[in-house]
């Protein structure tokens, strides 16, 4: 999926895996995090749109997000664009988009993120699908596509990552699956 980055676009390089010892993995998170920001409940509820995905985060406790983002369904760490806009009242924007684009699917886990330098490690529960280790290297002036790529192959290592654990879509992609 290729797509035109819009003025104000933030970039992750991202991958995410099947996690078999979420105990195991904890332990190598905590190991490396320079930072944990802890455990959060999110539902992110996505909607119909007609290019990238839409969907609406919302955190225990947290203001909610909309997020837009392109990124191509492929196992190998990968490229995502994406917008974040604040949402002051999200029952009321969920609503509004819900009936103007349609509902696509909600999806509801537990996440608990850590650190390793400019890299998200999210150690997720997903409601009806498991237990699931994503990374998301945040690109910036000193983090280029190449480096995010080298530290997510690096990350995979520590976290003994194997071919047949990496997962192609998105959580919304593996859930529409199953309903079918």
């Amino acid at each position: 999926m290729t797509a035109q980055r819009s003025p104000g676009m933030r970039r992750n390089i991202e991958l995410k895996a099947r996690l078999r010892d979420p105990a195991e993995a904890r332990g190598v998170a905590e190991r490396l995090a320079t930072a944990n920001a802890g455990p959060q409940q999110q539902i992110d509820t996505y909607f119909h749109c007609r290019h990238g995905r839409l969907k609406l985060r919302q955190i225990d406790g947290l203001s909610a997000m909309l997020i837009a983002y392109h990124r191509p369904d492929q196992s190998e760490s990968k490229g995502s664009d994406y917008l974040l806009t604040p949402v002051a009242n999200p029952e009321t924007l969920k609503q509004t988009l819900a009936s103007a684009l349609g509902l696509w699917v909600v999806v509801e886990k537990r996440r608990e993120v850590y650190w390793w330098n400019n890299v998200r490690i999210h150690l997720d529960e997903v409601v009806g699908l498991g237990a699931f280790l994503e990374f998301e290297a945040v690109l910036d002036a000193d983090h280029d596509d190449r480096s995010g790529h080298m530290q997510l192959a690096r990350l995979s290592g520590e976290f003994g990552i194997q071919p047949a654990d990496l997962v192609e879509g998105s959580y919304s992609n593996l859930l529409i699956a199953i309903a079918r």
